[in-house]
């Protein structure tokens, strides 16, 4: 059976899946949250949940589809409730456990709900906005805040909150708390400029923007819990089997969790669901938990997920299994971003964070694809791994080897080979595999017109429009890089089986 076929039944059947089910799923709504992804349901919507099951925050969230991609249908068909399957080692001892998630109330398209959607913004209870948009979802561009709906995720915000200050005609308690999830540095503030620019350029009423600023808050946030996209039909198999029910929204993740959300004792209290949970961390300044996690445990799968993907391995946990793969992870962590984190921090602190990370890597019940970790590749690596980059070199004038060659194998993914229905595609191994960047158009045009790797490599390192700095003035870096492009077909045909006698990475 399926949990779509069996739901609400199954609850009534199951009391021991989702205990005061009824109680639960009649909850008022108090969060809205732009996004449907697998790390939004895995660690936000796991601390509203828990928190509600222990009688805390006693609350549900609305959710808002913003991509044409899928649809909403999955998520009505089990009345927005999923499966939670959480897999790993917490202080010694191994969690294998599977959690019923009921906190989220309904699914909203916003193509086709924008209505609805606006009409959440007159509700008095609903106080929190949450969003994960990637990294790429908070910018400023050219939108139109009256559209149904906006383009942009910051317009779409940017006319939810003006619907709910002329809903409640300004008043001081219907200010929201905003948290972006989004792995960018100081994501509240970046989002908050950009709603008062969208406020300026629809000339919106002056007293708008004074209640934006008197009443609302947006906290910069940090998220850290390894959340694969979807399952593969081995692991669905073996829980469904275990459970004696398919759900068709299954998650998985990692036991260990963390959100550090910056803010005050007025945010603390809105976000109440925090007491539920150690990992849960409102703080006045989040700078340390980010720069740890976003320069080494993201940083490092970035400069990773590439190399790994085009020698032939497909998963975080399988590239930890080979002894080439883990060095390369292990020492590029260790050895180059630890030491030149652009932040100040305690060496024997960056040291054992990186070696938690590592356990979390190996974490055999997690199969997190390589090939996810590269949506958004041109992005995440001028963001999470550009600034340790400069930072190394404040400290040093010896290029970074194994930074080189990490850099060298993202330049390789990113040669698109097919170019169909407004998609990209490079090659493994005579198989296709999909390009899920923005920069994709960019790096087709360079590949297509360089003279040679060694000259797309140069090009592309000294374009200050996507690095915000040339690469090539880096004293070695550019030597470094070539030295791995010298032979461009090295790293695509080579093939390493986990735990097998492995040749060196030279590509």
């Amino acid at each position: 059976m399926s949990l779509p076929q069996l739901c609400p039944q199954l609850l009534d059947q199951r009391p021991d899946l989702l205990p005061n089910h009824q109680n639960l799923l009649a909850l008022p709504e108090k969060i809205i949250q732009f996004g449907t992804g697998v790390l939004l349901r895995g660690l936000p919507d796991y601390f509203v949940n828990k928190a509600n099951q222990q009688g805390i925050f006693n609350g549900r969230i609305v959710v808002v589809k913003s991509t044409n991609s899928g649809g909403t249908d999955a998520f009505a068909a089990q009345q927005n409730i999923f499966s939670h399957s959480i897999r790993g080692i917490e202080d010694g001892s191994q969690v294998d456990k599977l959690i019923i998630n009921s906190a989220i109330s309904r699914t909203l398209s916003a193509n086709t709900n924008w209505a609805d959607i606006l009409q959440c913004a007159h509700n008095a209870d609903l106080r929190i906005v949450i969003s994960n948009t990637t990294e790429v979802g908070i910018q400023l561009t050219d939108d139109d805040i009256f559209a149904s709906p906006p383009a942009s995720y910051p317009g779409k915000l940017t006319a939810y909150l003006y619907e709910r200050f002329k809903a409640f005609d300004g008043s001081a308690d219907s200010g929201m708390v905003i948290v972006p999830t989004e792995l960018i540095v100081n994501s509240g503030q970046k989002l908050r400029d950009i709603v008062f620019e969208q406020a300026k350029r629809h000339n919106l009423d002056e007293t708008f923007v004074q209640w934006l600023e008197a009443h609302n808050h947006f906290c910069s946030s940090l998220v850290d819990r390894i959340v694969p996209g979807k399952p593969d039909a081995e692991t669905i198999a073996s829980i469904s089997e275990k459970q004696g029910y398919q759900d068709d929204l299954l998650i998985v993740s990692e036991v260990y969790r963390l959100w550090a959300i910056e803010g005050s004792e007025h945010v603390r209290s809105i976000l109440n669901f925090a007491e539920a949970d150690k990992g849960v961390v409102i703080e006045p300044d989040i700078d340390l938990y980010r720069e740890l996690k976003l320069r080494l445990l993201n940083g490092t799968h970035t400069l990773a997920c590439g190399l790994c993907f085009l020698s032939g391995l497909d998963t975080v946990s399988e590239s930890m299994e080979n002894p080439e793969t883990a060095a390369f992870i292990a020492d590029v962590m260790l050895n180059e971003l630890a030491p030149a984190i652009p932040y100040p921090v305690d060496p024997a602190r960056a040291q054992e964070f990186g070696n938690q990370v590592l356990d979390r890597f190996r974490n055999p019940f997690i199969r997190h694809q390589l090939i996810d970790i590269t949506v958004q590749y041109t992005a995440k690596m001028r963001m999470r791994n550009i600034p340790t980059l400069l930072s190394h070199y404040e400290k040093s004038e010896q290029p970074p080897a194994l930074f080189a060659k990490g850099f060298a194998a993202f330049l390789k993914f990113m040669k698109p080979v097919v170019h169909k229905d407004g998609a990209y595609y490079g090659e493994r191994e005579g198989q296709p595999y999909s390009i899920r960047c923005d920069a994709a158009p960019y790096f087709d045009e360079m590949w297509k017109s360089a003279a040679s790797p060694l000259d797309l490599a140069s090009k592309v390192m000294s374009d200050v429009s996507i690095w915000d700095t040339d690469l090539t003035q880096l004293p070695g870096f550019p030597e470094a890089v070539h030295a791995h492009m010298v032979e461009p077909e090295a790293l695509e045909t080579l093939r390493i089986v986990p735990g097998a006698d492995a040749p060196k990475l030279d590509i």
